[in-house]
């Protein structure tokens, strides 16, 4: 083997290595950040019953539409175009891509407060509530996705730790006043205290006036991306609208139950998608004919192991589960077979979207 010969395969090793430990990362930041979301679900589950848990459960979809808002316009722009650009560059992207972010959460924030103050009764306080903590979600999110781009994953999931620490006494204090909307302001508001973190974590403060130059610079992929993201979330919103409507709030707490049992693999399955789309475009300038194979490769394998986990599911004995999601587990795990092939699919998603 000649030397020329060597020193290839020696960098295409070292490039391997850092490949795996980007996405080794991504893995540990999502798990991070599951655990909080699994963990307030679980909480409301076991502790408000079917229905107050299917009212926390609108609000949980409903968030999802906002942060794939967010996404579209402000971080799914910077990944594909700032991943592993020099520092600089990479620092003057954050500033207006996070600021886009928490432009975002004010705005929908503040109309989420409007529309739950209007509607009152059981479900409005829980939309106020999530209107409150909406900008803090969707700036803590940013931060994520930013240090993705700079291949910096550890400080994403340092950032996930922070969030987990300061929602341990907030579940505390959200279960002694009792009420979805207490569980919600936990929630969201142990993310601001990782929001504000991220701030000193990166150097980098979101610069709010910076937004309208960065959605017109990238209105090509903020626009397609918008599109795409919101039709994906909109359709388990409109999903959980017409269950309410229809069947009754506590059929929405039946499915998002369901939704949680698949929780560990979903951390899996998000934990990839974070850093699947820098990883692409890293595969992208060093091999473009490598590109094809990557994505078919993540693609299915979420799809396989996704039906491996909603198989061992289906051997979980009655009393365990109950322990899990108490009451809702009767009616959640009659479930288990739709909601992992739904996944299975998302998974397949993957590697087409990336």
């Amino acid at each position: 083997m000649t030397t020329e010969e060597e020193k290839t395969k020696a960098s295409a090793g070292s490039a391997r290595r850092a490949l795996a430990g980007r996405l080794s990362w991504g893995l540990a930041d999502q798990a991070a950040s599951s655990v909080s979301n699994f963990a307030v679900g679980i909480y409301v589950a076991r502790s408000l019953g079917v229905t107050a848990f299917g009212i926390f459960s609108l609000a949980w979809v409903t968030y999802g539409v906002v942060l794939n808002v967010s996404r579209g316009l402000a971080t799914d722009p910077l990944v594909v175009r700032f991943s592993g650009v020099p520092e600089a560059s990479w620092r003057r992207a954050v500033t207006r891509s996070s600021g886009t972010a928490l432009g975002v959460g004010l705005a929908l924030g503040a109309a989420s407060l409007v529309i739950g103050l209007a509607l009152g009764d059981r479900i409005g306080p829980a939309f106020a509530c999530l209107g409150v903590v909406l900008p803090g979600l969707l700036l803590q999110d940013s931060w994520r996705f930013a240090f993705f781009a700079a291949g910096t994953g550890r400080k994403a999931f340092v950032n996930d730790i922070v969030w987990c620490v300061a929602l341990i006494p907030a579940l505390v204090v959200a279960a002694r006043v009792g009420g979805v909307p207490a569980f919600v302001l936990a929630w969201g508001g142990s993310a601001a205290v990782a929001a504000a973190y991220g701030c000193f974590q990166s150097g980098i403060r979101p610069r709010l006036t910076g937004a309208r130059a960065w959605l017109r610079e990238h209105r090509d992929l903020g626009t397609r991306y918008l599109v795409e993201n919101v039709s994906n979330s909109g359709g388990s919103q409109l999903r959980a609208y017409g269950l309410g409507v229809i069947v009754g709030v506590g059929a929405v707490g039946v499915v998002r139950g369901a939704e949680l049992l698949l929780g560990p693999f979903m951390a899996v399955l998000m934990g990839l998608s974070l850093v699947t789309v820098a990883e692409a475009a890293r595969v992208l300038r060093r091999a473009p004919h490598r590109l094809g194979r990557f994505c078919l490769l993540l693609g299915g394998g979420q799809a396989v192991a996704a039906l491996l986990w909603g198989a061992a599911l289906l051997l979980v004995p009655d009393r365990a589960g109950a322990l899990v999601l108490g009451d809702v587990w009767s009616a959640a795990s009659q479930l288990i077979v739709p909601v992992t092939l739904g996944v299975a699919g998302a998974g397949l998603g993957t590697g087409a979207a990336a």
